[in-house]
């Protein structure tokens, strides 16, 4: 596994938009605080065109998409990308993206929710670490979460233990200024499928968003089983992270999932809090995944401070990485081996 070259003091940070961009009054100054943010801490910021750009979903083309992301990879002055937001069509990209560019000059790149498509393809594909953290917006909240703070660690090389957070964001705000932070009103409980009260489980890490990556099954753009094949002596450590799937889904999904023999060789998986939580069959999410994962005889946890429900840890796609959990508490420790 490849692991870039962490950020630096003075390093350029490149955003651009590979699926949707910022056009709207309060996420713009959402935006705008975020680059004022980074310059305090002694950044600059490069963004790309699209970044400020969006029609019927999509920042540009799929073409100037796929060409702006080029783009930060080449520049030398940038030293890592961070996606400014997530969307619907970051796939239509990846048709024209030239993956030689990214291979040649391996920079982090973050992002999460439909970001997952090019950062799962740039380490199942070309076994270079992808950072599954918080898109560029988020962090223009005026007072940043510890959730951020933690994320800025990271890119910065310092590799910190990751422990739950106390509260969550069940029930969001309505934006007024765009720099508004998390409504923390629901305490954070991780939960095992099994019920053990002690759970430990140590493997390479693979994942992303659930909705997204069942689009990449089957297709010219899943390497999932040479990725499994050559890191089966690690085990696989999945994550999901659930946006808009029902229960019906998640089952649905999950099996695609083990049919397709992404589940090969797998130590654990990981569920992150699901925004959606509906089902047209009254099934709950802990029923949908063990319905679906039961036969496996893995560790299966849930409810993890992961993705779309905030706040969300960091995670390293690629990386060694250990969970460690008790009576509803966890731990992440990340290994670059």
């Amino acid at each position: 596994m490849k692991y870039p070259s962490f950020l630096k003091e003075n390093d350029v940070i490149g955003v651009t938009a590979p699926s949707d961009g910022v056009i709207d009054p309060i996420k713009l100054n959402r935006l705008e605080n975020a680059v004022l943010k980074f310059f305090e801490q002694g950044y600059s910021i490069l963004e790309t065109e699209n970044v400020r750009m969006s029609e019927k979903g999509v920042s540009s083309d799929s073409k100037t998409r796929a060409r702006q992301l080029e783009y930060l990879f080449v520049e030398p002055l940038v030293q890592a990308i961070i996606c400014v937001g997530g969307g619907d069509f970051l796939l239509e990209m990846l048709s024209e993206l030239d993956l030689s560019i990214i291979s040649e000059n391996p920079k982090w790149i973050q992002g999460y929710s439909d970001p997952t498509g090019i950062l799962y393809l740039i380490t199942t594909k070309l076994d270079i670490a992808t950072i599954y953290g918080e898109n560029f917006k988020t962090f223009g909240m005026e007072e940043w979460h510890s959730s951020l703070e933690n994320n800025f660690k990271i890119l910065n090389g310092h590799l910190i233990t990751q422990t739950n957070f106390d509260f969550y964001e069940k029930e969001s705000i309505s934006y007024v200024s765009g720099l508004e932070g998390y409504n923390l009103d629901t305490p954070v409980v991780w939960k095992s499928l099994s019920n053990k009260k002690k759970v430990s489980m140590k493997g390479r890490l693979i994942g992303g968003c659930l909705d997204l990556l069942i689009s990449l099954v089957g297709t010219r753009f899943d390497y999932t089983k040479d990725f499994i094949s050559r890191y089966q002596k690690d085990g696989i450590l999945w994550y999901f992270d659930n946006c808009e799937l029902t229960s019906e889904g998640v089952i649905r999904a999950l099996w695609q999932l083990k049919e397709a023999g992404w589940f090969h060789h797998t130590k654990g998986i990981l569920f992150g809090r699901s925004m959606t939580n509906s089902s047209y069959y009254d099934i709950s999410f802990a029923e949908a995944i063990r319905r679906s994962l039961g036969d496996l005889d893995i560790e299966v946890l849930w409810d993890l401070d992961i993705g779309h429900v905030k706040p969300s840890v960091t995670l390293i796609n690629g990386a060694i990485t250990t969970i460690s959990y008790e009576n509803g508490k966890g731990t992440i420790d990340i290994s670059l081996e």
